[in-house]
């Protein structure tokens, strides 16, 4: 999401950042593209080269002390040089008290304004945890994930190759489905890949022969969740006699998500494969990666070593 009106930010946060509105209700349409906050010290003071006026804008104790200090007249032109910008918003924070002129140029300007109970910092640590997300990019992918012992595994492949058919054998043998079909991918912080359902598919899969299944229902809560991170690309594809398939696994193939690398690996199937060990066993594999060990550069030095010991005449 690209950004959010102020209107969605009360009804869908306002309890978890502590705000409610109170006055400017004809500027709820106003968004936010971004979860940074700025604090208008120096505009107030009459200096806005560089005021940044696409966000919101917060005036905690010392804003609001700085203001009641002025003369009447003097406090409304200081306040009026924030407000004749087109800004989303301004929040009072704490226990900074509410001035009368900050009422009147909401209404006249359509700025809403926001009290929060919470102080600044505490309300800006808020809105980088519950907004980070709705401005972070995204994208949408045909395909399935899996949570397989504590590791995204995401599933591509052409349609109906049996990507859903797996995830319903490994979720039966314990794991669990994230989502089926449609898997919606956010880039988050430190190009962490993050994937989700969509609303209407949540804890749903679809099995070509049998129809829609609420995992939940039949196999327990245990059996999905919401969302998780996004570790390992799995491509299935039919099996094909011409095409050379890795098998030792020194040569690490990388897929690109969201500018984001992440190890890919290519399972060709045919009749009679136990493909759920071996996507069990992939997840495992990563999780000795993850530690340190690769199994196949680990063969691969002992059978340099071995090749060694027989050219130096102490091998048996």
């Amino acid at each position: 999401m690209s950004e959010i009106s102020i209107r969605n930010l009360l009804k869908y946060y306002d309890r978890l950042l502590g705000l409610r509105l109170i006055a400017g209700e004809r500027g709820l349409d106003r968004t936010i593209n971004s979860a940074d906050t700025n604090r208008p010290a120096l505009a107030l003071s009459g200096f806005v080269d560089l005021f940044t006026i696409n966000l919101v804008q917060l005036l905690g104790n010392h804003e609001i002390e700085y203001l009641r200090s002025l003369p009447k007249e003097r406090r409304s032109q200081a306040l009026q040089v924030i407000f004749q910008f087109d800004i989303p918003c301004m929040v009072i924070t704490g226990r900074g008290r509410m001035l009368p002129e900050l009422r009147e140029l909401a209404d006249t300007y359509d700025i809403p304004l926001l009290k929060s109970e919470f102080n600044t910092p505490k309300l800006v640590r808020l809105l980088h945890f519950y907004l980070d997300a709705n401005f972070a990019p995204q994208v949408t992918l045909h395909g399935t994930l899996v949570d397989v012992h504590g590791i995204g595994l995401l599933f591509k492949g052409r349609s109906a190759i049996g990507k859903s058919e797996v995830a319903l054998d490994l979720v039966e043998r314990g794991h669990r489905l994230v989502a089926d079909d449609t898997v919606v991918i956010t880039r988050m912080a430190q190009g962490i890949l993050v994937g989700h359902s969509t609303e209407i598919l949540q804890d749903h899969i679809e099995i070509r022969g049998v129809g829609i299944l609420d995992l939940q229902r039949l196999f327990g809560v245990r059996a999905t969740r919401q969302q998780k991170r996004v570790e390992v690309i799995v491509h299935l594809v039919d099996w094909d006699e011409e095409v050379g398939y890795e098998r030792i696994g020194l040569d690490d193939k990388i897929a690109v998500i969201l500018g984001v690398e992440l190890p890919e690996i290519t399972v060709p199937l045919f009749p009679g494969k136990n493909i759920t060990v071996i996507i069990e066993t992939i997840a495992q594999n990563y999780l000795l990666r993850i530690k340190g060990y690769h199994s196949a550069r680990e063969f691969d030095n002992r059978l340099i070593r071995t090749m060694q010991q027989k050219a130096s005449g102490k091998g048996r």
